[in-house]
């Protein structure tokens, strides 16, 4: 998406008439605030955010119109994701969309009054966003990314592309308290599948370099790149690293493999934008978060890049290709 045509859609004129007749009575124009993970200038966070305000608008809310909204963007920063979270709790939005298990432990260090729903988060419950999944209680809710047998699947994808990988490097976030219980659900299931599993750091680029070229010294190694925003802010390195030392990695955002990494299986993040804008409509009409419950994702999507596949001298299997959703040539 062009800056015009994401302007365009953030000033869009669509409202519902009742609202906006509200609104241009003079009474408080309804507030929502965005903390998102990556840089403003990368497109994959613009594209979510863009779902997330074209949803909101067909429910007839619309930035400068009937409704205010005010975006921060954290590019995966520990700092600014705080300092942020801070802002936008003192602006006193009416709702809050918290892309990232980090974004929404920020907010909730900053405040327990406002309302916010996440997206993008792998373990709601364990992290202690909310009471449950069916009842959150609270003022948190939102949508899960994953259930936890995603990881043995990814685990089984790398066997089933690259028979020969006995070794597999986990690259996570070890301060991303919604990959904690992820992550050990990958390490249990590798002895299983034949393989030896090791983490790799991935909170800045320096740690990825050192810990993906220590890990490639060995060979019959393959990744695992989990579900972390610092995996997406760094996913052209991480990919550029995968095809030096001729790494299969399994992904968890067809983002990486259109990127040019090899394959990826996990939920459409887009469509969880999308949905998400239901809940802040439902909350800014009345509803209270604590009665919303977590929803799983409903789309899943696996993507291979065939050109990615030759490069590393494997012949993608056909069952795999079968499965794809999208094949890149």
């Amino acid at each position: 998406m062009n800056k015009r045509a994401f302007i365009t859609l953030l000033g869009g004129a669509v409202a519902a008439c009742p609202i906006a007749a509200r609104a241009q009575q003079g009474e408080r124009m309804p507030r929502i605030g965005v903390l998102m993970p990556t840089a403003a200038d990368d497109p994959l966070g613009q594209s979510r955010l863009a779902a997330f305000l074209q949803a909101l608008a067909q429910l007839g809310w619309t930035e400068g119109r009937n409704a205010r909204i005010d975006i921060r963007w954290s590019a995966a920063d520990a700092d600014r994701i705080r300092r942020y979270a801070a802002e936008l709790v003192a602006l006193a939005p009416d709702v809050i969309l918290a892309a990232t298990s980090s974004s929404v432990a920020a907010l909730q260090q900053a405040t327990r009054a406002l309302s916010i729903v996440f997206v993008q988060v792998a373990d709601p419950v364990g992290a202690g966003f909310v009471a449950s999944l069916a009842q959150p209680g609270g003022t948190t809710t939102g949508f899960t990314l994953y259930e936890y047998t995603i990881g043995p699947k990814w685990l089984e994808l790398l066997k089933e592309v690259a028979p020969r990988v006995t070794r597999a490097g986990l690259v996570r976030d070890a301060s991303n308290v919604g990959e904690i219980a992820l992550f050990g659900a990958v390490r249990s299931a590798a002895p299983a599948m034949g393989m030896d599993s090791s983490p790799l750091a991935v909170r800045d680029a320096a740690e990825i370099e050192r810990d993906v070229t220590a890990f490639a010294r060995e060979p019959n190694g393959g990744l695992v790149v989990l579900a972390g925003v610092a995996a997406a802010v760094h996913r052209e390195q991480i990919i550029r690293l995968a095809a030096r030392y001729r790494l299969p990695a399994v992904y968890p955002d067809h983002l990486f493999v259109t990127a040019g990494g090899l394959i990826s299986y996990g939920p459409d993040r887009i469509d969880q934008f999308r949905r998400a804008a239901s809940y802040v409509d439902r909350i800014l009409k009345g509803e209270k978060p604590a009665n919303l419950p977590v929803q799983a994702p409903t789309k899943y999507e696996l993507v291979a890049n065939l050109k990615t596949a030759k490069a590393l001298g494997l012949d993608l299997p056909a069952s795999v290709l079968a499965r794809a959703d999208q094949v890149i040539e």
